[in-house]
C-alpha cells in the first residue's frame, strides 16, 4: 500500500513539474511575442520623432532667414502627427515664444523630448 502510495505521488509530482515546464514555456513564448508586437509599434514612432527632429534641424536651425509659411504649415503638420501631447505643447511654446531668448530656451527642450522619445524603446 505504502509503496502504491509513493508510486503514485512520484508520477503526480512527475506530471505536475512537466506540465508547469510547459506552462513556463508558452509564457516565454508569449512575452517573446508582446516584445514584437511592441516593436513593431514603437519603430514607426522613433522613426517619426527622427523625421521631425531631422526636418526641424533642416528646416528652421539651419535656415539663413525667417522661416516661410509653407515650412511652419508643414512643420505643425509633422508634429501633429506624432500625436504626442508633450511635444505638441513643447512646440506651441517654442512658436509662442516672447523672444529670441525664449524661442532658444523651447527649441532645446523640444529637441530634447524628441530625442527621448527616440530612444525610449
Amino acid at each position: 500500500m505504502n509503496r502504491n502510495f509513493l508510486l503514485i505521488l512520484s508520477l503526480l509530482l512527475f506530471l505536475g513539474n512537466i506540465g508547469s515546464i510547459f506552462y513556463i514555456k508558452q509564457l516565454q513564448d508569449k512575452i517573446i511575442y508582446l516584445q514584437r508586437k511592441q516593436e513593431e509599434i514603437t519603430k514607426p514612432v522613433n522613426r517619426q520623432s527622427l523625421e521631425f527632429l531631422d526636418l526641424l534641424v533642416k528646416k528652421v536651425l539651419k535656415a539663413d532667414k525667417e522661416v516661410n509659411f509653407e515650412t511652419k504649415l508643414l512643420l505643425e503638420n509633422k508634429v501633429r502627427e506624432l500625436r504626442d501631447k508633450e511635444i505638441l505643447d513643447t512646440w506651441n511654446e517654442f512658436v509662442n515664444s516672447k523672444n529670441e531668448t525664449q524661442a532658444q530656451k523651447n527649441i532645446k527642450d523640444l529637441i530634447e523630448i524628441l530625442i527621448e522619445r527616440s530612444l525610449k524603446y
